[in-house]
């Protein structure tokens, strides 16, 4: 697959005024694919870790006595410094060579794994998830800015796309394949796979991985040069936090997160407690939702592109399809109390959470475009860690209601309708804020005023 287009030609204020992107040539754009597949891997990866605690749910709650609320304790402990090491470290990233963050990055996942490996007991898993939170949170937004390194601002959206598409991966591939090792070898077994893939991927990005020509090394250099690039040079990160597309952004993610959160701990368990699936079926099944969201990712954010690059505005391309699939996604899952048939509430469980995370790639397209380019790392950083809280809480809830409630279905059930209603509300607040092109204009207009400042 090659770049659509060798130059990009903007007409944007905020990069003052037209200019000609630097030319893309045939190797360089196989090189910029073939780092786009290498961090998609990364993604998968970083899912997968994610993903293993609902596979080994309900092994690891029979092996230790836990309850629905200790699992659930245990999705949450994943984000307590998650979100503060996504804060963090897109402000590295800022200083930093992108390649080596994600270097490390991975080193670290595969190294937190060790308590469980040599303990194997409720606590050394509750060490070992906040330590794999804490060194998995900066990835999500990371990822994508090492591939936005390598596309202009209107070809980004396939790219995320694609890097995204890796949460979908983690459950197609690696979810079935960690069910049957589990039930071979035992849930321990899990989590020897992971660290030795992580260790692996480590080894071939330490050889191929390098930081793309708009990548934000390439903009700080420019910027050390004195070279004049019509860019917005740098501005207080909390004028780009206060646009309403940024916090807007932050609200509609937030709404959808919790519940990719509670897929991620939960669904085989709801389908095996809920739905009376069987454990290794509820395992399979655990792909379904990965199949249509990485289709719908990867189809809208096609679209969305062509749509971007025949001139319809970044609020039309990237928001306003983003709040359509918020709202359909919520729909859905306010549905499922509604329904009696278990492959009913499967199909509303899959394409909901389809329709849902294609707003994934589209925010972060739209979120990147409003930041100068030498601070993407740090607003997409802190975009996604605001939204992230959200896994804090969701996947515990959960587990609550799962306890509380007369049977495990009530619970389950009860818990989509709450995550439903509130996507929509999220797809309203985004509906009502988001508006990359207005809010880039503000952000130049402020560069302007400062450079005006400086000079006087």
């Amino acid at each position: 697959m090659a770049l659509p287009d060798d130059t990009e030609r903007a007409d944007d204020p905020a990069d003052g005024g037209r200019r000609v992107a630097p030319a893309v040539s045939a190797p360089t754009a196989r090189t910029a694919w073939s780092i786009t597949f290498l961090v998609m891997i990364l993604q998968t990866i970083n899912f997968a870790d994610k993903a293993v605690l609902g596979i080994v749910a309900r092994p690891l709650s029979e092996d230790l006595g836990l309850s629905n609320a200790d699992i659930g304790l245990l999705g949450s402990a994943f984000y307590v410094l998650f979100v503060i090491t996504g804060l963090v470290g897109g402000f590295i990233a800022d200083r930093v060579r992108i390649v080596w963050v994600l270097l490390a990055l991975a080193l670290l996942w595969s190294l937190v794994q060790i308590p469980v490996l040599l303990v194997g007991t409720f606590t050394a898993l509750i060490v070992s998830r906040v330590l794999l939170g804490a060194a998995e949170g900066p990835a999500g937004a990371l990822n994508n800015v090492a591939v936005f390194g390598w596309f202009p601002k209107s070809k980004r959206g396939l790219p995320s796309a694609v890097v995204s598409s890796g949460t979908s991966l983690s459950k197609i591939l690696m979810a079935p394949a960690l069910t049957v090792i589990v039930a071979a070898y035992g849930w321990k077994a899990a989590f020897w796979t992971l660290m030795i893939v992580g260790l692996v991927w480590a080894a071939v990005w330490l050889v191929v991985g390098k930081d793309g020509p708009y990548s934000v090394s390439s903009a700080r250099q420019v910027a050390r040069s004195g070279a004049p690039d019509g860019n917005v040079t740098r501005v207080s990160f909390l004028r780009i936090a206060a646009l309403p597309t940024f916090w807007g952004g932050v609200l509609g993610m937030f709404a959808i997160y919790g519940m990719v959160a509670v897929i991620l701990t939960w669904l085989p368990s709801y389908f095996e407690q809920g739905l009376g699936f069987s454990r290794v079926d509820s395992g399979l099944l655990f792909a379904l939702p990965s199949v249509t969201g990485m289709a719908s990712m990867l189809l809208v954010s096609f679209i969305t592109d062509r749509l971007a690059g025949r001139g319809m505005t970044v609020r039309v391309s990237r928001g306003m399809v983003s709040v359509v699939a918020l709202f359909a996604c919520g729909v859905m899952l306010a549905s499922i109390p509604l329904v009696h048939s278990a492959w009913l509430a499967v199909f509303l469980v899959v394409a909901g959470y389809g329709a849902g995370v294609a707003s994934y790639p589209l925010m972060n397209v739209a979120v990147a475009h409003i930041s100068p380019e030498r601070q993407v790392a740090s607003t997409l950083g802190v975009f996604t860690a605001l939204f992230s809280t959200s896994g804090i809480l969701a996947p515990w809830l959960t587990g609550h209601l799962v306890d509380a409630a007369t049977t495990p279905a009530q619970g389950y059930t009860t818990a989509f309708q709450i995550f439903g209603v509130v996507a929509i509300i999220g797809a309203v607040v985004m509906a009502l804020t988001v508006d990359p092109e207005r809010d880039r204009a503000r952000i130049a207009a402020i560069d302007t005023l400062t450079s005006a400042d400086d000079r006087s």
